[in-house]
């Protein structure tokens, strides 16, 4: 059924177990509505960490009347988070609107993932989202790239173990330090250009950028499996990985759902 705008809505009057999936990243904040394997909708607002708790009640309130989501069928939540700031307000928002204490992914969850790290707790809970659902959806081994303020690369081996990554600058951090740190470069769209080789300043830029990123993610791919040895599935998230993905030399799946399907992953897992 359509409300005539395209958006598809589904008779959920049977549904029991809907939740609420958070992402809080530095940049956007992704939020995700689903029962089980079903998402019907992904979202993304602003990170802000002035907004006050308030202001995240009528934005996740109107979101949901968006999408026609009845807000007594929610009848659990998940977070995940790497800012701090937001956190709380950002949980005290949802237990002010929804009347339900979310599921903050961190030390004591459950995730199932095999962590061989220095410091496991060290590392952020995006990514420890995005591997459990990279296993459930791809399998191993598998190399997961999640492009947002930072971009990083995770690497999960043949034996289902969680081996560690890299952290990059994120595109766009990298595209603002260029025009900011230079006098004459203008600012511009994140779009890639006609060609390579660039024939004016912009297209210049754009080429770099994005044919850039996407040759740095072909590089990186390249050295990874080096070392690993073995082939690996490559699977892309993230707000920005559309912009680059398809320029990439490599197959790469993009997959703009991941992290809330490894959000719903984990809350099951936790909720048995």
């Amino acid at each position: 059924m359509t409300d005539g705008s395209g958006r598809v809505y589904t008779n959920r009057k049977e549904n029991k177990k809907m939740i609420l999936a958070v992402d809080i990243g530095n940049t956007n904040i992704v939020i995700g509505c689903m029962e089980q394997e079903k998402i019907y909708f992904v979202e993304r607002t602003s990170t802000n960490i002035s907004k006050t708790e308030l202001e995240y009640v009528v934005e996740f309130k109107t979101l949901l009347e968006l999408y026609r989501i009845d807000m007594a069928e929610i009848t659990g939540c998940i977070m995940a988070s790497v800012v701090p700031p937001v956190t709380n307000i950002v949980k005290a928002s949802i237990e002010k609107l929804l009347r339900i204490t979310p599921l903050l992914v961190g030390p004591g969850v459950k995730t199932g993932l095999n962590i061989l790290m220095d410091n496991p707790a060290q590392v952020g809970s995006d990514l420890i989202v995005n591997a459990v659902a990279g296993l459930q959806y791809y399998g191993a081994p598998i190399i997961l790239i999640d492009m947002g303020t930072a971009t990083t690369i995770s690497v999960v081996d043949d034996k289902k173990n969680y081996i560690g990554g890299m952290i990059l600058p994120g595109v766009k951090v990298s595209l603002d330090s260029l025009v900011n740190r230079t006098s004459q470069l203008p600012k511009i769209s994140l779009e890639a250009p006609k060609r390579v080789i660039g024939k004016n300043t912009i297209d210049c830029m754009k080429s770099g950028i994005v044919m850039g990123q996407a040759a740095c993610l072909d590089g990186m791919i390249e050295r990874i499996l080096e070392e690993l040895g073995y082939e690996a599935a490559v699977v892309a998230t993230g707000g920005l990985a559309g912009s680059i993905v398809p320029y990439c030399k490599r197959k790469i799946v993009h997959d703009n759902e991941l992290t809330l399907k490894g959000l719903g992953l984990i809350y099951w897992k936790n909720a048995e």
